[in-house]
C-alpha cells in the first residue's frame, strides 16, 4: 500500500500535488509519504505481535533524520553498520538499547563509540573483531554485549551483489567455525554473549531461504546451550523483498507465520532488521525532462536525475516503474507509448534510469516520477561529476516539509582546501 495516486490525471503524494512541490523545491528530489512509512512499519511490526521481538529498522536503506525520527515514534529500533549511522540514530531519538551494530569492518573508534553509547548488542563478524572489541572494552572498563553473525551457507535466490549468506560471501563467521569462537568468547573478561545473528541477503521473494536458515540456526543454538551458553536474542536480519516489476514477495504476515512455526521451542527475543520492505514503496524520485533525442536507432529521454542520484539501475540493472507526474489529457495511453532509454547527464554510458522501456510520451519540461525509490536511493547517492545531491521532502497529509536541503556548489567544496604552495 502506498499513497502516491492520480487525481484528475495529476500525481499526488497523500493530499499534495507533486507538481506544487517541484515548483517550490526544484528537481530532482526524493519524496517520502509519512502515511506509507507509518503503515508499512506498523504492518510489519504487528505481524510479529505474538512473539517477543524488536523491529530494528535497517538505517542503511534510508537514513534521513526525519524518517528515523518517525520510526522512533512508532517504537522502532535501529540496525546500524557504521559510526555515522549510530550518530544519526541517536540524534533521531532512537534509544541506544534498541540499537544493533552490524557490519563486517567496524573500526576501533566505532567499537568504542558503540560501547560508550550503551547499545544493545554488537553483531561480531570475525575472531579478530572479537579480540579488538575485548581490548576496547577493557580500556573503557565496560562489558561488551555481543552476538556473532553466523554464515549458514543458504542460497537466498537474489541478486549476487545483495546475497550475504553463502559460504563465498564476506559476511559473518562460517557456521562450522562459530562454535569454537563462542566458547572462546565465553572466557573473555569484558565480553558478554547475548545472542546469535544471521542475515542471508536482500530483496528475497521466497520464504524457504528464511526457514532453512532458521532451521540451521536452531540446531546451532542447541549446541551452544549444551555448552551452557544461553541465548537471549536471535537476530534473523532483514531481506524481505518488495515488488519492483513482477516479483511476488510474501506478505509480512506470511513471513511472520513461517518464522513463528520454526521458532517453536526457542526461548529468546527475535530481532528483525527490515529496511527495503518498509521504505522502498514509500519514496519516489522526481525528475524533470531536459531534452528528448532520436538517433535513428534509439529514443532518449534526458532528465536531470542521474546514476549519482539513483544508483540501483546502473548497479543492479534494477527496474523502477516510471510515471508521468501529469498525464496528458485526451491522449489514449496505448497510442502514446514509445520505446525509450531514460538517461541522465552523467558522462557514463551506464548512466540510465531505464533502458528499452515502453513509456508514454514525455516532452521537454515534463515531470517524471521514478517509483519505489525510497530504499537505497538517496543513501547510495554521490557527488560524481560534481553534482550536488538532491533534496529530500516528506509529506504528511496536505503539507510537505523539506527534510534535507538540496546541496549547492558551495557545499561541494566546503571541506576542501588549496595548500599554501599552490597559492
Amino acid at each position: 500500500m502506498h499513497h502516491f495516486i492520480y487525481k484528475d490525471n495529476e500525481l499526488y503524494c497523500e493530499s499534495v500535488a507533486i507538481s506544487d512541490i517541484a515548483r517550490e523545491v526544484g528537481t530532482p528530489f526524493y519524496l517520502y509519504s509519512s502515511a506509507t512509512l507509518t503503515h508499512h512499519f506498523n504492518t510489519f511490526d504487528k505481524s510479529f505481535g505474538e512473539l517477543p521481538h524488536l523491529t530494528c529498522f535497517a538505517v542503511k536503506s534510508c537514513s534521513n533524520l526525519a524518517v528515523l525520527r518517525l520510526f522512533s515514534t512508532l517504537g522502532a529500533g535501529a540496525d546500524i553498520v557504521s559510526g555515522g549511522e549510530l550518530y544519526r540514530s541517536l540524534k533521531a531519538g532512537i534509544g541506544p538499547r534498541r540499537i544493533i551494530y552490524s557490519g563486517v569492518g567496524k573500526t576501533e573508534e566505532e567499537l568504542r563509540y558503540g560501547l560508550v553509547s550503551d547499545i544493545l548488542m554488537f553483531n561480531v563478524e570475525s575472531e579478530q573483531e572479537l579480540e579488538r572489541l575485548q581490548q576496547v572494552a577493557l580500556e573503557q572498563d565496560l562489558v561488551a554485549p555481543v552476538s556473532f553473525r553466523i554464515n549458514p551457507d543458504v542460497d537466498p535466490k537474489t541478486h549476487a551483489y545483495i546475497s550475504t549468506g553463502l559460504a563465498k560471501n564476506k559476511f559473518g563467521i562460517p557456521i562450522e567455525q562459530a562454535e569454537k569462537i563462542y566458547l572462546r568468547a565465553r572466557n573473555m573478561s569484558h565480553i558478554k554473549i547475548l545472542g546469535v545473528s544471521c542475515h542471508i541477503g536482500s530483496q528475497l521473494t521466497e520464504i524457504s531461504p528464511f526457514t532453512e536458515t532458521l532451521q540451521k540456526v536452531k540446531l546451532f543454538i542447541n549446541k551452544l546451550e549444551a555448552h551452557g551458553i544461553s541465548i537471549d536474542y536471535l537476530d534473523l536480519g532483514g531481506g524481505l523483498g518488495v515488488r519492483y516489476l513482477d516479483e511476488k514477495p510474501p506478505h509480512p504476515q506470511e513471513y511472520a507465520r513461517a518464522l513463528k512455526d520454526e521458532m517453536e521451542g526457542l526461548e529468546c527475543t527475535l530481532i528483525l532488521e527490515p529496511g527495503r520492505v518498509i521504505v522502498s514503496n514509500a519514496g519516489i524520485l522526481i525528475s524533470r525532462v531536459l531534452y528528448t533525442k532520436q538517433t535513428g536507432t534509439k529514443n532518449f529521454i534526458i532528465v536531470d536525475a542521474a546514476m549519482n542520484d539513483l544508483a540501483r539501475p546502473s548497479l543492479y540493472d534494477a527496474h523502477h516503474d516510471i510515471l508521468p507526474v501529469k498525464k496528458k489529457a485526451g491522449q489514449p495511453d496505448e497510442e502514446s507509448l514509445q520505446i525509450v532509454d531514460v538517461v541522465g547527464p552523467i558522462c557514463e554510458s551506464g548512466d540510465f534510469l531505464a533502458r528499452d522501456r515502453e513509456l508514454p510520451a514525455f516532452d521537454q519540461g515534463d515531470l517524471m516520477a521514478v517509483m519505489s525509490s525510497g530504499a537505497y536511493g538517496f543513501t547510495m547517492s554521490s557527488n560524481y561529476n560534481s553534482r550536488p545531491r538532491a533534496a529530500e521532502v516528506l509529506v504528511k497529509d496536505d503539507q510537505f516539509y523539506i527534510i534535507r536541503e538540496r546541496e549547492n556548489y558551495e557545499t561541494l567544496i566546503r571541506d576542501e582546501s588549496i595548500p599554501d604552495f599552490l597559492e
